[in-house]
């Protein structure tokens, strides 16, 4: 069965920083990527950030470039995102997911449950 849970959530001041998590289990992590994907109140779902760790290839929303890292680490399969000089419009539930394609982030069904973000300003 495939699993993914999210942690690391919670709530900062504008300029802050947080660490969300993403582990894995279920199915061989090296073989896919990542995305993190994030939902702001009445806002459709938007892809943040994606990685797959076999070729390394990264994805960032132009909206997080230079503010927010992804990375993997295989042996625990756990991929995290550092995010930093978080802004109010980072507000929103962050969710992981496999994904197929990291130039489209298009997903493969596979969702974690998701964990809050809030930057108060």
């Amino acid at each position: 069965e495939v699993q993914l849970v999210e942690s690391g959530g919670g709530l900062v001041q504008a300029g802050g920083s947080l660490r969300l998590s993403c582990a894995a289990s279920g199915f061989a992590f090296d073989d896919y990527a990542i995305g993190w994907f994030r939902q702001a109140p009445g806002k459709s779902r938007e892809g943040v950030s994606g990685i797959r760790s076999s070729t390394g290839r990264i994805y960032y929303a132009d909206s997080v470039k230079g503010r927010f890292t992804i990375s993997s680490d295989n042996a625990k399969n756990t991929v995290y995102l550092q995010m930093n000089s978080l802004e109010p419009e980072d507000t929103a539930v962050y969710y992981c997911a496999v994904v197929d394609d990291i130039a489209t982030m298009s997903t493969l069904g596979f969702w974690g449950q998701g964990t809050q973000v809030t930057v108060s300003s």
